[in-house]
């Protein structure tokens, strides 16, 4: 008898130190491999609004000149190159039916494809997401050099919504699914 109530005991211990450990949300690791300083915010437990370490970017090679015939198929090229460089911080299903935040930018890029500049145009006072967005845009670039039809002034001039669920991970409003119904 005293030994099944030793190993229950242990069993139960084993339980509640596995349980504890499942709401750990790790951020992914970076291109050496090693893991940044900060960790995602984990659904259900109040969103941080601390802003994020440099996210861990894939190393994609620079793309080819963009053949896209209006502003809204080079904004959707720029958004898959986000998706591409950053796969672990998007949300690859539905975004939930009220979003943590819609995080609108300004940005500029370069006819070589180079980004120039990046602000907020539009946020909910949420600094993680709103440095969020603007990392995953800057460290995404270069983007595909635009064609010379949409260029004006040897530059291009764009906006973009990002739709932040409440675990971090966002979806780009050119290429996003559409909301959940509640």
């Amino acid at each position: 008898m005293r030994r099944f109530g030793r190993t229950a005991s242990v069993s139960a211990a084993g339980l509640l130190l596995m349980s504890a450990c499942s709401s750990i949300t790790e951020a992914p690791p970076d291109r050496s491999g090693s893991v940044p300083g900060i960790a995602s915010p984990v659904i259900g437990s109040g969103h941080t609004n601390a802003v994020p370490a440099e996210m861990p970017a894939r190393s994609l090679p620079p793309p080819a000149p963009s053949q896209a015939a209006s502003i809204d198929a080079y904004k959707r090229e720029v958004a898959q190159r986000v998706y591409a460089s950053f796969p672990s911080y998007v949300y690859q299903e539905q975004p939930q039916p009220l979003l943590r935040a819609v995080i609108v930018l300004r940005y500029v890029i370069n006819a070589d494809g180079s980004l120039s500049r990046v602000e907020l145009l539009r946020g909910n006072g949420d600094r993680f997401a709103e440095q969020r967005a603007m990392q995953s845009l800057r460290q995404a670039a270069p983007f595909a050099k635009p064609p010379a039809k949409l260029i004006r002034g040897a530059r291009l001039e764009l906006s973009e919504t990002w739709l932040f669920n409440d675990d971090g991970r966002f979806q780009v409003r050119s290429i996003a699914l559409p909301q959940r119904a509640e």
